[in-house]
């Protein structure tokens, strides 16, 4: 069994306390919501895009364990230039990645929370940033 130290290494909780660089932006444009069913977490993303619909800020308010936190942080640090093609493959390529032995995704800094995949209860919770950016640009054609 993998080790819950080994999970909670001082890289990630380090990213963790990152969430602090990007405080929720109710000024952005567009604005989602992702829930994992498994543990409750919640994360709540806003953005903000350029003309050529890639994403140029973001926001967000996390309640999520320190992997989710991690997750979101690392989301955060490198969704600067990314559009929703972008966003919709790296989440399809994590949820293979979480359950097999694929190759880790290519996001930077996605090697820092790979010990959750020997955690199931946390892969909803690494899921957040992504699907929680997914909705946000969907409601592109209506934004508050």
């Amino acid at each position: 069994m993998a080790s819950i130290t080994a999970l909670y290494s001082p890289r990630v909780l380090a990213l963790a306390t990152n969430l602090a660089d990007f405080p929720p932006r109710p000024d952005f444009t567009l604005h989602g919501q992702a829930r994992s069913p498994a543990c409750g977490s919640t994360l709540a993303l806003d953005l903000d895009l350029d003309a050529q619909a890639a994403i140029t800020g973001l926001g967000l308010s996390a309640h999520a364990c320190a992997i989710g936190q991690a997750a979101a942080a690392i989301f955060a640090r490198h969704a600067a230039g990314r559009d929703g093609d972008s966003i919709a493959a790296t989440l399809s390529a994590m949820t293979v990645w979480l359950t097999s032995d694929a190759e880790i995704p290519d996001w930077p800094e996605l090697d820092a929370i790979a010990a959750a995949r020997n955690f199931p209860g946390r892969h909803g919770a690494i899921l957040l940033p992504w699907k929680a950016a997914l909705d946000a640009l969907s409601s592109q054609a209506n934004p508050r």
